[in-house]
């Protein structure tokens, strides 16, 4: 049952061109580095008061035995959720994070998470969601590179609808570890490829863009810019 803690920064890179910069960086460096995985995925947010019981009730039975305590507890534990679903290339996944920091569960630079595979299409997740009280915020596409940089960290560079190109350096560690030391590390990590840390306050602004005309972005490869 102990929880997993995702320690993720983000930085704004755009346009194409910087997003290969990036990854020539990245694989020319002298840190070990090795793709993970190539794929696209859907993303599908949900807002709305989180009833723990209804959740747990509806998903619970989609989701392998194993992992049905720890849905339990970062439902009960948890604050400021972040329900999503997830369907990435063939594989559907409920997913849950919740702010462990004064960030958001959204995109917060610390957070547990819960993402496990269902056994369900991705609409008949959404259902479930819906049944148990929840609305939907936002739908999102992007296509997703994943590296991994040295022993412990994972890369991720997006091309995400509405954002353009973005990049992530995440560590996912165990309960009792010193957060503040990983996120610490990563930033001079990032700094060593010379990126800047794309701030919250930016962010949520441009979450909160992409939320409100979602319509117009979810599925293209259309590209806003928010100061």
């Amino acid at each position: 049952m102990a929880h997993r803690y995702e320690i993720e920064i983000k930085s704004l890179l755009g346009a194409p061109e910087a997003a290969a910069a990036f990854k020539k960086k990245l694989l020319d460096s002298a840190y070990r580095t090795d793709v993970v995985s190539v794929n696209k995925q859907l993303n599908h947010y949900f807002t709305g008061a989180v009833d723990a019981d209804a959740l747990e009730k509806q998903i619970a039975p989609l989701v392998a035995p194993e992992h049905r305590a720890r849905l339990a507890r970062i439902l009960r534990e948890g604050r400021n959720h972040s329900i999503r679903t997830r369907q990435r290339d063939d594989e559907v996944l409920f997913v849950v994070k919740a702010a462990i920091d004064d960030t958001t569960s959204e995109n917060g630079i610390a957070r547990m998470e819960f993402e496990e595979p269902v056994n369900a299409s991705l609409d008949e997740l959404d259902e479930r969601v819906l049944a148990a009280g929840l609305e939907y915020q936002a739908k999102w596409s992007r296509e997703r590179e994943e590296y991994t940089c040295g022993d412990d960290v994972h890369v991720c560079l997006d091309r995400n609808a509405g954002y353009g190109y973005l990049v992530e350096f995440e560590r996912v560690v165990p309960e009792g570890e010193d957060v503040d030391a990983v996120r610490e590390q990563l930033r001079a990590l990032m700094a060593e490829f010379g990126l800047e840390e794309l701030p919250q306050d930016r962010l949520e602004r441009m979450f909160a863009h992409y939320n409100e005309h979602w319509r117009d972005y979810y599925g293209t490869q259309k590209v806003f810019v928010i100061e």
